[in-house]
This record gives structure tokens, sequence and C-alpha cells, in this order.
């Protein structure tokens, strides 16, 4: 979960530095068995909520499972979550099982055979079917299967990536219904110039910054809506959509070089109305709360869906990329620890009431189909519309890419791609063919 843009980047950072660390006081024995009884332990992610949340339900699994003991304890951040599961892998002091577990860090995981794939390994994949069905998410797990048909990760909270309009400015330069395609966006564009107006389409300092993660934030979302969710590296085949790729490019270049896609630095662009578009995680919601109280829902501004090109103008259910995260069980683990740990987990995601508590302490949105419509989330949207436009999309979101090397392949796309393209360095053709081949050449 993520609070603001420094939030973010620390947070979004700590998966991409992968150095290794002894693991110090938190080394706990992955789990333990004597006689009938048996004892896992768990990581929680380094968020205080979320390590209050997962103690409470070791607490409460264990009252009516005696004999199984889970013990939950929150993983060290330094130098990174990702750098100490590493470093307690390497030296046998893994837990049973984690969270704060990424499609991305779980193929690197996987590819050292240091976690189990969930729906194939003989103990757990009997368990792992009925959990997915028990908590609804038989749609969002399709997207968290790996190209080699395993699934290695349970989801956990999905944050879908989602666009807010200043719905106060656009009604200032005569803009009455918010934007869905590409023309509808270059209409905002005319408007705002033929009224000398000094605010701007879109403002994100951090789309011409090459680090890996911030193509999570701008490129992803974009290219996911306009190739409906086509894919773009699975496994370790580049599968990217070409003409939904370049049309991706040619819109930012567009806005770009008629001076309305702004990359200088400004601080909170969108919050302070200089920026009328802003791609949007619900971990901002909080941080407005304190910083920005004047920010009303429907009011002064509203979340709506990515825009797509015009030949998608009709388009329902439209994807867009997921900050997701979900608990991955270690190979490490016996016989028994596998079965506590699928039993431990089918306990917490078997009953609605839990994702309601895992909502309301955290503000992480349960990767469950039917995270808008069912009723045990009513009370909580109630308090918080803007968080359920977030809900409908769970089932459209696409989480990173199954590649143990996506940090570098990241940082092609955007070194080869996506900022030449914004930038009108190249044409959205041949930025989109020179970062083909760069990643088609890594791969």
């Amino acid at each position: 979960m993520k609070f603001s843009k420094l939030s973010k980047i620390v947070g979004i950072a700590a998966i991409l530095s992968m150095a290794l660390v002894p693991l110090a006081a938190c080394g706990n024995k992955s789990a333990s068995s004597s006689g009938s009884s048996t004892t896992i332990t768990f990581w929680s992610a380094p968020n205080p909520p979320q390590v209050k949340y997962w103690k409470q339900m070791a607490t409460d699994f264990h009252k009516k499972n005696p004999n199984i003991t889970v013990k939950v304890s929150q993983m060290k951040e330094s130098p990174t979550s990702e750098a100490t599961i590493q470093s307690a892998i390497a030296s046998g002091t893994a837990p049973t099982l984690s969270e704060n577990i990424t499609r991305s860090f779980a193929a690197q995981l996987a590819k050292s055979k240091a976690i189990v794939p969930l729906n194939t390994d003989s103990t757990t994949k009997s368990d792992m079917a009925k959990l997915v069905t028990s908590r609804n998410m038989t749609n969002t797990i399709n997207s968290w299967k790996f190209s080699n048909g395993k699934q290695y990760v349970i989801p956990l909270y999905s944050n879908p990536m989602l666009v807010g309009w200043r719905l106060d400015e656009l009604k200032k330069i005569g803009i009455t219904t918010v934007p869905k395609t590409y023309s509808d966006v270059e209409k905002v564009e005319e408007a705002l110039k033929s009224s000398n107006s000094k605010k701007v389409v879109y403002a994100n300092p951090y789309s011409v910054d090459p680090t890996a993660y911030q193509r999570w934030f701008d490129f992803f979302p974009f290219y996911d809506a306009a190739s409906n969710g086509a894919g773009f590296i699975n496994g370790n085949k580049f599968v990217g959509d070409k003409k939904a790729g370049v049309e991706t490019f040619q819109f930012v270049q567009n806005l770009y070089k008629n001076k309305q896609f702004v990359t200088k630095k400004t601080t909170d662009p969108f919050e302070t109305g200089l920026s009328l578009m802003n791609i949007i995680g619900p971990w901002t919601f909080p941080n407005w709360a304190e910083k920005y109280p004047n920010l009303k829902y429907n009011d002064n501004y509203t979340i709506t869906n990515v825009p797509v090109p015009d030949r998608m103008a009709n388009a329902t259910n439209v994807k867009t990329y997921a900050d997701a995260k979900g608990v991955v069980l270690y190979a490490k683990a016996t016989a028994p620890q596998k079965k506590a740990a699928i039993k431990f987990m089918k306990f917490v995601m078997g009953d609605v009431n839990n994702d309601v508590t895992l909502l309301n302490k955290t503000s992480l949105l349960p990767a469950r189909d039917d995270a808008a419509t069912n009723k045990a989330f009513n009370a909580y949207f109630a308090k918080n519309p803007e968080m359920k436009e977030y809900a409908k999309n769970v089932p459209n979101a696409i989480p990173a890419m199954d590649n143990a090397n996506y940090n570098t392949l990241q940082e092609k796309l955007g070194n080869e791609g996506w900022i030449p393209a914004v930038k009108g360095q190249k044409t959205p053709e041949v930025a989109w063919n020179d970062m083909s081949k760069a990643i088609k050449g890594e791969l």
C-alpha cells in the first residue's frame, strides 16, 4: 500500500534491488512439526496495518485449529524486503509463507525453485482449487497464471491503475463529459488551447525517468487498455501487440508535442489543478484526506478507465495494470507444513468477512471477482465511494510480467521505446520496433 509519490517510489523501488544481506533477528525457522502439532511461520509485508491483520488471522485460525500454530512476523525491508527473502532462502531460514510478492518477483523465486507451484503440487493443488472458488477469484486469478500454466502466487490484493479527471477544470473549458477515447482527450486539449489556459491535459515528471518500475504507472496502464490486455512479455516470449503499442506511443507523443504532456518537475500537478488528468492508485486517497481535503469525489474530480483508441469507443471492461501482490509458499516446507499452510490460507480467504477486515485495516482491495458487488463490502464503499470504481476493475487489472529479468526488460522498454516516443525523438513505429528488438535480444 502506498500513500504518496515518495512512498510509492520507496515501496516499489524495493522490488528492484536484489542485494543479499544477513537476515539478522527475523530469521525464524521456516516451520516445525512435532507429533500431531505443526508450527508454520508467516512473514507479513513491512506495513504495520498488514502485520496487525495477519496476527489477528493467525489468532483466529489457532482458536479453530489448536494443533496448528502460525507465527507471524514483519519481514525486514533493509535494504529491501526482496533481498531479505532471498537471503533467507540462501541461508535456509525462509518462512513457510510470505506475502508482499509481485508476479515478477515470484518469477525470480520460481526460476530458482524456491516456491511451490500451488496448482500442480500434489499436497496443495486440490485445496488451491477450492480456495480460488471459495474466495470467488476465478477470473481475477487468470492473469496471475504463469506462461507454463503454473500458479505460484495466491493473489491477496489488486490495485487497478485508473485515471482521475478534474471535473471542475473540465467544466471551466466547456467539457461536460468525462473523456473515454483519445479523440475525447484531444477535445480537452483543443479546449484548453482555445481558452488560453495555463493548465495542461497531463503532467507526470516520472514519465521520462528510465527506472524500470515507473513503466507500471505510465506505459502499462495505457498499453493494457489499448490492447485489451493482450499481454506484453509472456514468460520468455515478447508478445506485445504492435498496433496497440504504436497507438499508445502516438497518443502520448501528440500530447507532448502540443505541450499538453508536461514532464518537467512539478509538485502534485493534479491535486493543484495544473493537470486535468492523472493515473491514480487507490493509495492516493488517504493522503488527499490529509493534504487536499478540498478534493471531493464526483464533485471536483472523478475516477474512470484509462482512455482508449477511438476504435474501442464502445469497449467495456477496459483493461489496466494492477499494482498487485500475493502470498507464496516456500519449497523447503515439509508435506505437513504445506498442508497446514494451505489450510491457513483457505481459512483466511474463504471467509469474505476476513477480506472486509483486510480492506478496513489496510485499504487494500481484495483480489476477488465480486469485490464491487459483494454486499459484505457495502458499508466500506458507502464511506469510501471512490474506492468502488477500483473494486469494479479488479477482474480487469493485469499484474506484472512473469519474467525474472523484468527489471532489465522494463528499462529497455523505457529507454528504447516509451521515453523517446514521448519526447518525439523517434516516430511511434520506430520506437516500438527498436524497443521490441532490444527486448527480444535480452530474452
